[in-house]
């Protein structure tokens, strides 16, 4: 026990002894307010979108002090919004209006429809009667008699033919005459003289 009093003690004195560092850089922070000469503007714009039902108008001027502007916005109650202001030294002043008259169209009640309960009765189904089946009579069947050929040996008559070999006479040939063709030896042009080294 008397160790942690001792290591606590030791840890205190320790911290308050702590000195920073002499060359940690110092930083001191300078911010300077820019300001802007005050300019003149002035838009317009117009979104017309029947999908999303948007139909709004903004315009807006200005010239050194005073703001001026006004936007209109059609409303989901059929109205339109019109809001003119003007912005200066003394505040902002807004002046509002509304065209048309607000319509709150009547949710239709609705009455559940009633079903009357079908009536279902099986139907009654009747057997076929099928006729009985005809009665075929057996076909008598007759193998067919075929007449045997009467065969008739050819006659031929005498004397056999005489016969009469073909002559045949040996073709003339004549050998070709070839010529022996005339060669000339080239001429080799003498080797060039090489420099001495």
């Amino acid at each position: 026990m008397k160790f942690f009093v001792l290591a606590a003690v030791f840890a205190v004195a320790a911290a308050s002894s702590y000195k920073a560092a002499e060359y940690a850089p110092k930083y001191e922070a300078k911010y300077e307010e820019v300001t802007y000469a005050p300019q003149p503007y002035s838009f317009e714009y117009d979104v017309q979108d029947k999908e999303s039902y948007n139909d709004f108008v903004h315009s807006e001027k200005s010239d050194y002090n005073v703001v001026t502007g006004s936007y209109r916005v059609a409303l989901p109650d059929g109205r339109t919004q019109i809001v003119t202001y003007k912005a200066d030294a003394s505040g902002y002043n807004a002046d509002v209006k509304y065209e048309g008259e607000a319509q709150y169209p009547e949710e239709p009640k609705y009455k559940a429809a009633s079903y009357p309960a079908p009536a279902y009765s099986a139907p009654a189904y009747k057997a076929p009667a099928y006729p009985a089946a005809p009665a075929y009579p057996a076909p008598a069947y007759k193998a067919p008699a075929y007449p045997a050929p009467a065969y008739k040996a050819p006659e031929y008559k005498a004397p056999a033919p005489a016969y009469k070999a073909p002559t045949y006479s040996a073709p003339a040939y004549k050998a070709p005459v070839y010529t022996a063709p005339a060669y000339k030896a080239p001429a080799y042009k003498p080797a060039p003289a090489y420099p001495k080294y």
